[in-house]
């Protein structure tokens, strides 16, 4: 790597617009970034609008990719569809290089102190199949040819290895998202929630494209800590399609899931090649 290192994904520029740094490049196409850190700089943005409405927890957050996202300057427009009592549904799309490149739903929700109940089924919360203090070292296989994406997160491998089917795998920011910012908790949900179709992969990324198109998340609570786990597989279908689908976890157990829609083909030859 011959690029100086960056500090975060994002520097900020002014109001809502915000300019991406090498950390976020993906592994598709190194102009490209990988779609993790983009999510989680919107779901920032709806943070602070549902906050403005004192809705504190993120139970859900879909975001629909309709173009690569390029490594450059970004815009970011937000607003709330519907807010009520104790709920609040709330939008906003992100812009680069003059287009629309992908548009996003968020739930948000009052939080009140409701302890649970002890007994009742599902309780307590299921665990990752490791701690992360118990878990070793994991690396993605094309790590560290360019600064990226993986130069952002640390991982390490709960269950399974990376890229070779199922996972579980362990991820924590290296830096923040957004210099000057400290993440919150979702934004650490949701740059890791975005990998599970890598850590699960089923087919080999130099002969395959298995890219999602879009990223649900569903969490039942507030994350708590620094780590968060998906335990992740990827299913295939007959027509080019398939799904990720991850259970994610932090250091208490399980926050909620994730779910990616695939776009699965083999990759073009180029001249060549054998």
């Amino acid at each position: 790597m011959t690029e100086p290192s960056p500090s975060s994904a994002f520097i900020p520029l002014s109001e809502g617009r915000y300019l991406a740094t090498p950390l976020t490049r993906g592994p598709w196409d190194l102009k490209h970034q990988h779609a993790g850190p983009p999510i989680a700089l919107v779901l920032g943005a709806i943070e602070r609008v549902a906050a403005e409405r004192e809705m504190m927890h993120i139970a859900r957050l879909t975001a629909n990719l309709f173009r690569p996202i390029p490594i450059g300057e970004l815009s970011i427009e937000v607003g709330v569809d519907y807010a009520g009592r104790n709920s609040a549904h709330i939008s906003a799309s992100l812009h680069a290089a003059g287009k629309e490149v992908a548009r996003f739903t968020g739930l948000a929700q009052r939080a009140v102190d409701e302890p649970v109940s002890t007994g009742l089924p599902g309780h307590p919360l299921p665990q990752a199949p490791r701690s992360p203090d118990n878990s070793p070292p994991a690396r993605f296989p094309f790590e560290h040819r360019q600064l990226g994406y993986f130069d952002l997160v640390e991982t390490r491998a709960a269950a399974g290895r990376i890229f070779n089917g199922p996972s579980a795998i362990w991820f924590r920011l290296n830096h923040p998202i957004v210099a000057g910012e400290v993440p919150s908790v979702y934004q650490r949900v949701a740059v890791a929630a975005d990998s599970g179709n890598g850590i699960s992969a089923v087919l080999d990324l130099r002969h395959f494209l298995f890219v999602n198109s879009d990223l649900t998340i569903n969490l039942l609570r507030r994350p708590r800590g620094e780590w968060v786990c998906l335990e992740a597989r990827s299913l295939l279908g007959d027509e080019g399609s398939g799904l990720a689908e991850s259970v994610l976890y932090d250091i208490g157990g399980v926050i909620g899931r994730a779910t990616q829609s695939l776009f699965v083909r083999k990759r073009e030859r180029r001249s060549g090649e054998e």
